[in-house]
């Protein structure tokens, strides 16, 4: 029977995780050296010709190449570029139909030559597609043929016989964020635009505004400055978060009573003194338009907690947060 490897040895494991962390790294070098010395103009007019695309910018490549296409693609659309995978392979196939007029082709292969992609090059060059070329070989079929090309400086790979793409592909998937930002930053992608692409999951709920979630309308409890603490109980009480905005006539907030402002009145006041000798003057509040998760820090991060906080335009009050609608919210 054959042995089975022996993988125990700790030093040695840890010894090759270092070399190829350390290859990785330096091909990272390289790739950023080349952008400050001759790949920086291609990749601006990379940026400008998926910026200017009235279509998609279709992202293709072949084997570890195509992994990583797909990667660059999904980034792409989450950052505000219409972007999709187009296979290779299934191109020839019938998939060609997918690129259309206004569309710009990323095309992704270390060593430009990679057979499934001729096809997709030459309904790029036949049709007028602007195609963007990513290769390590400046003299090879795919960037000769393309409009832009993008040349990747030579780098070793971590794989000790050199052929598993390890740093060739770590430095295709730096240069693909490194276009998604490019665009994301020209764009001005704010953070709600950005919410728009990630409403699921921990992502999503992190980037979700106090104003998706307040309580407001006939939900949100109200009371005058000379309402009685009588009535303070009853409306704290409907409103089911701990507390009360103070309002005046206009609707504009002017303090707040909680059920902890009760219990401290309570035994040094009867039930007809006002809610003015016992709120909380100038109160904390929020804009609608501040994420969820700053508003939990500013609630959490003060000398005295709070629990709930009000919700205001201007000086109106519009809404109010408790810390319960945070937490159900996935926001912590």
């Amino acid at each position: 029977m054959t042995a089975k490897p022996k993988f125990a040895e700790t030093p040695h494991v840890l010894a090759s995780a270092s070399r190829v962390v350390a290859a990785e790294i330096e091909g990272l070098r390289a790739l950023s050296g080349a952008l400050d010395n001759g790949l920086g103009g291609p990749f601006g007019a990379a940026v400008a010709a998926m910026a200017a695309a009235k279509g998609r910018v279709v992202v293709t490549g072949m084997g570890k190449s195509g992994h990583v296409a797909h990667k660059i693609a999904a980034t792409l659309a989450s950052t505000g570029t219409a972007a999709f995978f187009l296979h290779p392979a299934e191109a020839s196939h019938g998939d060609l139909g997918m690129i259309s007029p206004g569309d710009v082709a990323l095309a992704l292969s270390w060593s430009g030559e990679t057979p499934e992609l001729r096809d997709v090059i030459a309904y790029c060059k036949r049709f007028g597609v602007p195609l963007i070329g990513v290769s390590s070989e400046p003299a090879s079929t795919l960037a000769s043929a393309a409009n832009i090309a993008l040349i990747l400086p030579k780098a070793e790979e971590a794989c000790p016989i050199g052929l598993a793409p390890t740093t060739s592909t770590t430095m295709q998937m730096a240069l693909g964020d490194a276009l998604a930002i490019a665009l994301l930053e020209g764009r001005g992608f704010s953070a709600r635009e950005f919410r728009n692409f990630h409403p699921g999951g921990r992502l999503g709920a992190r980037l979700i505004t106090v104003r998706d979630i307040m309580v407001k309308g006939e939900l949100l409890p109200r009371l005058r400055a000379d309402s009685t603490l009588s009535e303070a109980i009853f409306e704290i009480t409907r409103g089911r978060l701990g507390g009360a905005a103070v309002v005046d006539e206009e609707g504009r907030l002017k303090g707040a009573f909680t059920d902890g402002d009760l219990r401290r009145a309570l035994p040094h006041a009867g039930l007809g003194a006002t809610v003015a000798d016992h709120m909380t003057r100038a109160p904390v509040f929020a804009e609608p338009s501040l994420l969820a998760i700053e508003a939990m820090r500013i609630m959490t991060e003060r000398r005295r907690p709070i629990l709930l906080m009000f919700v205001c335009e201007g000086d109106t009050l519009v809404g109010a947060v408790h810390m319960h609608d945070l937490l159900r919210a996935g926001i912590a």
